[in-house]
């Protein structure tokens, strides 16, 4: 059996971490050797409720405040990788968990030829998750890359009848959703960059893992819920303002890694894209600006280092 540890981030989401960890626990230690939960100073009472769990399996870190799930995954799978000394890691959100007998089919796989898998994800209602749809870079390959010129998002993207066959599917780019990584990929891609803060942080994580030799695949025999009902309805504005700051820069970090010198010329296609949703965000027209102004200027530059106290003070409506 494979020693695997589970990492789960969560931050004032109590009524799902609650779910997660029962399905978690409710796997024997066979399949599941530890969990580690990182609480970004949740206030919604999760730490005393953690307080209460006396499950052994279970290592428990309290931030002093909030450091991103970013943050969150580089302590846990730091912690995880100290304390446990796991063969595999998965990770996941605090909405996001295992589909009963996941671990037990990951750990009748055969993961030898592989440092990194990623689970199929699917929404409560039995709909594919999209948001966690691995993709190939079409920047490597040149028949991906003239699909997705034809497609979009759909020509790099898993095809979704690849969820309903029963063999992996080589991959580069995926979610910290139900993503697995072995000791030998944590050797090779370290651990994710805790200044992205959110957004991003795992697609630039697997997709250095795939650059620097690591093989990932797609596994549609390991079943993975996200439960994202709780955003139904929304006007899918960002809320609260700032975290479009961290969508946009980290997304420049993302494309500037995948793409190489093509990157430049994606660029006059990117950046006007970008700038016309200001017309959007109709009374927060100059702050949503403000912030997407500074988020290409430091994706450009690739500095990661602003503190986030500064990105959420220009994201105030009544920032300067």
């Amino acid at each position: 059996m494979k020693r695997l540890v589970a990492v789960v981030v969560t931050y004032n989401r109590l009524a799902q971490l609650k779910v997660t960890i029962a399905r978690l626990l409710d796997s024997p230690e066979g399949d599941l050797a530890g969990v580690v939960v990182v609480d970004n100073a949740s206030t919604d009472g999760t730490g005393a409720w953690l307080a209460t769990l006396s499950e052994p399996r279970l290592h428990l870190l309290r931030e002093a405040e909030n450091i991103g799930g970013a943050g969150g995954f580089d302590r846990g799978m730091r912690a995880a990788v100290a304390r446990f000394d796991p063969d595999w890691i998965v990770v996941m959100d605090d909405d996001g968990r295992p589909e009963p007998g996941a671990l037990a089919a990951f750990q009748a796989l055969d993961t030898s030829e592989w440092d990194g898998i990623a689970a199929a994800v699917y929404l409560p209602d039995g709909r594919i998750c999209d948001m966690n749809r691995p993709s190939r870079n079409p920047f490597w390959n040149l028949r991906l890359f003239f699909q997705t010129l034809r497609q979009g998002r759909s020509g790099f993207h898993l095809d979704p009848l690849a969820y309903d066959e029963p063999h992996p599917h080589p991959i580069d780019v995926t979610s910290f959703v139900g993503f697995f990584v072995s000791r030998q990929g944590v050797a090779r891609a370290g651990f994710p960059d805790p200044e992205l803060f959110i957004y991003g942080d795992d697609g630039l994580y697997t997709l250095g893992l795939a650059a620097r030799g690591g093989r990932m695949c797609f596994e549609p025999r390991i079943r993975f819920e996200h439960d994202l009902t709780t955003f139904a309805g929304e006007d899918r504005r960002f809320r609260p303002l700032w975290k479009a700051y961290y969508y946009h820069r980290n997304l420049l970090l993302l494309y500037r890694q995948a793409a190489g010198w093509l990157f430049w010329p994606a660029l006059l296609v990117i950046i006007p894209k970008w700038l016309a949703k200001t017309r959007a965000h109709r009374g927060e027209t100059r702050v949503f600006a403000g912030l997407m102004l500074r988020a290409i200027r430091d994706g450009l530059l690739r500095r990661t280092g602003v503190r986030h106290a500064q990105i959420v003070a220009w994201g105030r409506r009544d920032a300067p």
